[in-house]
């Protein structure tokens, strides 16, 4: 999967996914393979759910996980995509062997 990446220094974190953009807060990060294939699992489950839903379920996951952890840490480590993407952000054929709805499997 090929993506366009933005730089953005301003960025709240080193890396985020925005379909169809891979936003980072430094172009050092352009040759981390590791969080670039991280951001590439966001925008396939982006895909996965037909992009605005994704970001519907993120924020709801992420509010119920805080109100359960009252941590924002806690809260953002326990969303279900975060859960695949750290899971899996290391394995850089992740995305070529399939593995759709990956995150599912974290519910």
């Amino acid at each position: 999967m090929k993506a366009p990446i933005l730089i953005i220094k301003k960025l709240p974190a080193a890396g985020m996914a925005i379909f169809p953009f891979i936003l980072l807060k430094s172009p050092q990060f352009k040759n981390d393979p590791v969080i670039i294939n991280h951001e590439k699992i966001h925008l396939r489950q982006q895909l996965e759910l037909l992009i605005f839903p994704f970001y519907l379920l993120y924020l709801a996951n992420y509010l119920v996980n805080l109100v359960k952890c009252r941590n924002h840490d806690l809260a953002y480590r326990n969303i279900v995509f975060e859960k695949e993407a750290y899971a899996h952000e290391n394995d850089l054929n992740y995305l070529k062997k399939g593995n759709w709805y990956g995150w599912f499997k974290k519910i």
